[in-house]
């Protein structure tokens, strides 16, 4: 319901109120800055790809606000950042199992 064109011009009063997840605190006072500028040359380095590097910096960006309460603390996990799985080596993909029929 509009209160547009209402005599007296009267204004409701709401509250707003913040996502459950997702809102935090602006640096504003750059703590996290030097972090937060290397996370972003790096993703801009590596043309946006999900690479190793980034992510490393990434979580001692998140760790960093975390540390000075400028977002909850959360673990990890819960953020993104799963157990790394390591990649198969070449000569495990290479060979295949047994008895693989291969072209």
């Amino acid at each position: 319901m509009s209160t547009f064109g209402s005599p007296g011009g009267r204004q409701v009063n709401s509250k707003p109120t913040p996502p459950e997840r997702g809102s935090f605190p602006l640096d504003h006072d750059g703590e996290c800055k030097d972090v937060m500028m290397s996370y972003l040359s790096c993703i801009k380095r590596v043309k946006g790809t999900n690479e190793a590097e980034c992510r490393n910096i990434a979580k001692s960006y998140l760790s960093c606000r975390m540390d000075r309460n400028l977002m909850a603390k959360d673990e990890f996990k819960n953020l993104g950042f799963g157990e790394e799985k390591p990649l198969p080596k070449k000569e495990d993909a290479e060979e295949g199992k047994k008895n693989e029929l291969r072209w």
